[in-house]
């Protein structure tokens, strides 16, 4: 195999390895035992009855696993397959990390799914326990109609007809205050397969991945070593748990002593990270660019556009000679964000270069990361030593990766090797064959490297469209340049048919774009479909004189309505692209 061996990245900080959760819990629970490691907002029984708000500190987190455990063992728990379904909460990670700590396999599952998908998943991976929040009681109810091997149901809160999680509590506190303490002692060997995580399916049907506790806590490791998350800061646990990069970030939080707070929803994420003060923010590109989009837009309303482009100057020329003003100067700006927001992890997809230096223009970092289920989830990264905007950076610390088989313009497929690569697919050889060659991971991502190192994703290879000329076009790259555009909230190109003579093998490349009708009724005075796509079509005219003749966009589909995505903002590509467009040219 002809391959490029990729930089690693310096570790920078301190970290702690841990084996196991149990491992890691007792280590946080001595480690940061005055620290909140959950704040819990309960709302009011009524519209004017204030919030209140539950602090949950690192020993209390251990009290609360040990109560929960020894409530799972008494009811005959060991050895389970237990499910977990709902929204991001206490409740949900308190179940997966008890869980983890000796009663049997976690299996994570996408609160977005239609029921008949959650059922033939559940189905698929023999689960015998489900618990679920409130949001899906009628999977519940469903479930018990249906032929599968689940026996318990536990709600994550209070329902009628269903045992819940604090009822667990008490009933397991009563137990281990009494002297039941057989749960902390269970026995846990790191390197068995206790977690079955499902991918996120946006190209192809969802495949099951095998994890281990090892590798989990081992990106945990790496992540630790090289990103400055430290004892003291504060976490909106915005991504899915049930995500890879959700979970395993929430682990990473809890090993560095952070405390994590929860967002009451999409809409009032801002309005959440002014009221608990964050920190650091580990979110997705579809989240960030709306961010930076939502500043501009305010920026530009209130008539201040030239003074902040004048405040970005100054602040860069003094940069210059070591000085930063950069979160003084833009203090108004990030004040709506609590002020305290200084560092965002971004994963999932590739993000706009041109929104990662905006935020570090008003004095936030942005890093970019890349990863896969399959990989527990990081292995590449940037770190604020290390920033090239639009790069994913380097390998992680600790994790091999290469680029395999590069093309005459040096662009292959990324492959990986570390212990955090999973044991496997559940119950599909086929596929362990096909992904896992000689030790190595192959992640079916294509990338390129920089004179210096940096490696850039150019799209997956499933993605790829192959022009009857032979040419390539990696879609990704298009619609970065596609995003610029102010009114764009989301885009995908893909190759058509030309079905010209009958001959379908030669594509021509469709822009499917999603715009937002206030901004083009606000910035251009119509909300006529036909009007708004000639504006768009002229901006994508000026990206193609830009381009080579094979990469241009020929083709249009312009539309108000979202795209199919997963629960992490990833849009579902086979699915919009089985759709048809009705594209114009």
């Amino acid at each position: 195999m002809n391959k490029i061996d990729l930089k690693q990245l310096r570790p920078l900080y301190d970290g702690t390895e841990h084996r196991d959760f149990r491992e890691m819990l007792n280590y946080c629970a001595m480690q940061y035992i005055d620290t909140d490691a959950f704040i819990i907002k309960h709302k009011g029984a009524g519209r004017k009855d204030p919030a209140v708000y539950e602090h949950i500190t690192y020993p209390e987190l251990l009290d609360h696993v040990n109560y929960l455990g020894t409530a799972m063992l008494n009811r005959g728990y060991l050895g389970k397959r237990i499910a977990i379904i709902g929204n991001n909460s206490y409740e949900w990670y308190l179940s997966y990390l008890t869980t983890l700590c000796g009663i049997g396999i976690s299996v994570p599952l996408d609160k977005g799914l239609p029921s008949e998908e959650a059922i033939s998943s559940l189905k698929h991976i023999d689960a015998e326990i489900l618990i679920f929040d409130k949001a899906h009681a009628d999977l519940a109810d469903r479930l018990k109609q249906e032929e599968t091997l689940i026996t318990e149901y536990i709600c994550m809160t209070q329902l009628d007809g269903f045992p819940d999680i604090a009822e667990l509590l008490e009933e397991g506190r009563a137990a281990f205050e009494s002297g039941d303490k057989r749960y902390p002692n269970l026995p846990i060997d790191p390197d068995d397969v206790t977690i079955l995580l499902f991918t996120s399916g946006t190209s192809s049907l969802a495949k099951t991945v095998m994890l281990t506790q090892h590798n989990i806590l081992y990106n945990v490791y790496v992540m630790q070593r090289t990103e400055p998350i430290e004892h003291g800061d504060v976490n909106m646990a915005f991504l899915p748990y049930h995500h890879t990069f959700g979970s395993t970030g929430q682990a990473l939080m809890l090993a560095c002593g952070v405390t994590s707070v929860f967002c009451d929803g999409l809409k009032y994420i801002q309005k959440n990270m002014a009221e608990y003060r964050v920190t650091k923010f580990v979110c997705v590109p579809l989240l960030i660019e709306a961010m930076y989009k939502r500043i501009m837009q305010q920026i530009e309303k209130q008539g201040k556009m030239a003074s902040f482009r004048r405040g970005v100057r100054i602040a860069k020329l003094l940069r210059k000679f070591h000085i930063d003003v950069r979160r003084k100067l833009f203090k108004d700006i990030l004040e709506p964000l609590g002020g305290k927001l200084t560092y965002i992890i971004s994963g999932a997809s590739p993000l706009d270069p041109g929104v990662i230096k905006g935020f570090n223009d008003i004095g936030i970092t942005i890093v970019q990361g890349y990863g896969l289920t399959e990989t527990s989830p990081v292995v590449l990264g940037e770190n604020a030593a290390t920033l090239r905007p639009g790069s994913i950076g380097f390998a992680m610390y600790g994790i091999e990766a290469a680029i395999a088989d590069p093309d005459e313009n040096g662009i292959g497929e990324i492959i990986t090797r570390s212990p955090s690569v999973m044991k496997g697919y559940y119950k599909d050889p086929e596929a362990n064959a096909k992904a896992i060659r000689d030790g190595w991971f192959y992640t079916g991502d294509l990338a390129r490297v920089d004179k210096d190192g940096f490696v850039f994703i150019t799209g997956r290879a499933k993605n790829v469209i192959v022009l009857k000329n032979g040419k390539n076009v990696y879609p990704e790259e298009l619609e970065i340049l596609i995003t610029d555009l102010p009114y764009v909230k989301e885009n995908i190109v893909i190759g058509e048919p030309r079905r010209k003579n009958g001959d379908n093998k030669d594509l021509a490349l469709c822009a499917r774009i999603v715009y937002d009708p206030e901004y083009m009724k606000e910035h251009y005075g119509t909300e006529d479909p036909q009007e708004i796509e000639k504006i768009i079509r002229a901006d994508l005219n000026a990206i193609n004189d830009t381009l080579p003749a094979y990469k241009q966009i020929l083709r249009l589909n312009a539309t108000d309505r979202e795209m199919v995505k997963t629960t992490t903002g990833k849009i579902k590509r086979y699915e919009e692209a089985a759709a048809g467009t009705g594209s114009s040219e």
